[in-house]
């Protein structure tokens, strides 16, 4: 295994946070071509995946939490109940 130092953009993104994985080695000149071919570095990309994850994630957690208090609330679907409980479970 290859470690690699990341600098990641952080709130204020005028410093950045350093974080340190692991790749294979096979991973390492495909992810050097990869940089090359976008003009960037290695940690460019990965850092945007991870941005771009934990943002799906915070959009999922967003969106979640609003659809329980829809649920929470109820629906009203306009109709009205005109048989008795009784009179719909006759047999």
């Amino acid at each position: 295994m290859i470690h690699i130092v990341l600098s990641c953009p952080v709130a204020r993104k005028t410093s950045a946070a350093h974080l340190t994985i692991r790749i294979s080695p096979e991973t390492v000149p495909k992810a050097r071509i990869l940089a090359a071919r976008r003009a960037t570095s290695i940690s460019h990309p990965v850092a945007e995946q991870l941005e771009d994850l934990v943002a799906g994630e915070d959009a999922y957690e967003r969106a979640e939490r609003s659809a329980l208090a829809l649920l929470d609330q109820g629906f009203s679907l306009g109709g009205r109940i005109t048989a008795s409980r009784d009179e719909l479970h006759e047999r």
